[in-house]
């Protein structure tokens, strides 16, 4: 009976994978931007194409008549299992091939919310796969912390906040990720995944600015 009700539990708990499909049916629903809000951390950064507090950005924004949608074909978890880093394609309001996104998620207290957003318009197609591939962090070991980018770009001046650089790691220090904007709005992406003896690199991107 234990064992049935620890089953049932875990198999009630949503994934990064299910959050984030939940996210993109309730921008549908709901308004982008208002399920952009609800699913926001405090501390969350988005890019537009600079970092900016998404409590600012959201603050009083209407929402479009129609969002976009997206869904996950890649995500990336820690060993603990309470971060995770979503990537996928998104498509236009009017089912247009749009780009890429990539969503960081954090899991506290058995709800998600994400901590960093951000999307890129490409001419290419993305994969979409309809069962996303998962890979998970080794709990083998003991991980120092991934390694920080470098160099990082410089502040942008009195009152720019979040500053163009910055990163995170969840908190077995199992999964990472680090990222820059530069001044013309391009940017850099890493995630990172212990592998019981080292990181690897789970994902690259760079995103070119003006």
């Amino acid at each position: 009976m234990l064992m049935l009700l620890i089953a049932a539990a875990s198999a009630a708990t949503p994934t990064a994978v299910d959050t984030e499909r939940a996210f993109s049916r309730d921008a549908q629903s709901k308004g982008q931007w208002t399920a952009t809000r609800a699913y926001a951390d405090p501390d969350a950064v988005m890019f537009t194409p600079q970092a900016v507090w998404a409590r600012d950005f959201l603050k009083g924004r209407k929402d479009p008549p129609k969002s976009t949608r997206w869904a996950p074909s890649a995500s990336y978890v820690s060993c603990d299992g309470h971060m995770a880093l979503n990537t996928g394609p998104w498509t236009t309001s009017d089912g247009r091939q749009g780009g890429f996104f990539t969503t960081v998620w954090q899991n506290e207290e058995g709800r998600w919310h994400w901590i960093s957003n951000g999307r890129h318009t490409l001419q290419k197609p993305v994969l979409a796969r309809k069962v996303p591939a998962v890979s998970k962090a080794s709990c083998r070991g003991k991980p120092p912390g991934p390694p920080l980018m470098k160099p990082p770009v410089a502040k942008r001046g009195k009152g720019a906040t979040p500053d163009d650089f910055g990163r995170g790691v969840s908190a077995d220090r199992t999964l990472g990720w680090d990222w820059r904007v530069g001044s013309n709005g391009g940017r850099q992406f890493r995630a990172f995944l212990w592998n019981g003896r080292g990181y690897e690199i789970a994902l690259k991107q760079t995103i070119g600015g003006k």
